[in-house]
């Protein structure tokens, strides 16, 4: 059986704790000083905070297999996905051992599927294993890249915290995706560049 994995790079551990255990409504299973898990039922998740890894956000996204032979059977599925998996044996990480596979998916997202060996008493080290193993942080791609300026304003952030990458949104009537960008593109010019109207 499969557990859908989360591992999220945190800037205060104490703050997340305390967040991420009232919205799940229970206390991490596994608590460091740099890192907590918990391993929910309903969802089915491992779901992972740690200090370790930067930037802050989704770190990655994986599969946590119950057997060895369940993850030796993902082997073609994961390199039919990804022909630069990265596979590790032993891997000591987030207070644990692991045989782990990694992949990355077109958007640049890192994908761990991993059998878990037993616990080990250190958090253990990242090893390359973003961007095809090219790695050991995120590697965002052109894709991912991109601001987020052109979402619309309301759903963007609040009036009060909006600060968008070049001077707030365009007119609705003009094909850009800011004021700067608008004012560029009425007077011929090609703009800021932070892209087009979604």
């Amino acid at each position: 059986m499969k557990r859908f994995h989360v591992h999220v790079s945190v800037e205060s551990l104490d703050e997340s704790i305390r967040f991420y255990s009232t919205l799940f409504a229970e206390q991490p299973t596994v608590r460091q000083s740099d890192y907590a898990k918990w391993m929910l039922e309903d969802p089915r998740i491992n779901f992972a905070i740690s200090t370790h890894r930067q930037p802050v956000g989704v770190n990655h996204l994986g599969l946590q297999i119950d057997s060895d032979d369940e993850l030796r059977g993902m082997h073609v599925q994961l390199q039919a996905a990804d022909s630069q998996l990265v596979q590790e044996n032993e891997q000591p990480c987030c207070y644990a051992k692991s045989d782990k596979y990694w992949v990355t998916d077109p958007t640049g997202i890192a994908w761990e599927t991993f059998h878990t060996l037993g616990s080990i008493p250190v958090y253990g080290e990242d090893t390359p294993v973003f961007n095809h193993g090219a790695s050991v942080v995120p590697v965002p791609n052109d894709a991912s890249t991109k601001s987020t300026c052109c979402v619309p304003a309301e759903k963007a952030a609040p009036k009060a915290e909006r600060a968008d990458c070049c001077g707030g949104p365009a007119p609705s009537s003009v094909d850009a995706c800011c004021v700067a960008d608008a004012a560029a593109k009425n007077e011929g010019e090609v703009g800021c560049g932070c892209g087009a109207a979604a």
